[in-house]
């Protein structure tokens, strides 16, 4: 079992930037891919971007050149770097895990509550 808590959300103007946290607890948390997965109003959750255990990151294209994926490790957590937000990228931002690095959702294990994002023009 994995615990995840997201936090960093928030109000941001067009350009800015914002960096979200995802805090893992219960298990094993060097052994598990993790991402960032986020969901609009009206719309279909989307793919942000992932993180293998050894620290490999792929992103989706809407995204790629502006937010950065890391993880520690040793403190159990990974972050999203978001800058030159756009208003596209208002949505709720969810922390998953997996076994396995991914950009499908439904194979993702392990979820957050998720946290607000919210770019302004």
């Amino acid at each position: 079992q994995v615990q995840l808590v997201e936090s960093g959300g928030g109000l941001v103007q067009a350009g800015g930037s914002l960096r979200l946290s995802c805090a893992a607890s219960g298990s094993t948390f060097s052994s598990y891919a993790m991402a960032w997965f986020r969901q609009a109003p009206g719309m279909e959750r989307e793919f942000v971007a992932a993180i293998s255990w050894s620290g490999n990151a792929y992103y989706a294209d809407s995204v790629k050149g502006r937010f950065t994926l890391s993880r520690d490790n040793a403190k159990n957590t990974v972050d999203l770097q978001m800058n030159s937000l756009k208003r596209e990228d208002t949505a709720v931002y969810y922390c998953a895990a997996s076994d396995t690095v991914t950009v499908w959702g439904r194979q993702y294990d392990y979820w957050g509550q998720g946290t607000q994002v919210t770019v302004s023009s």
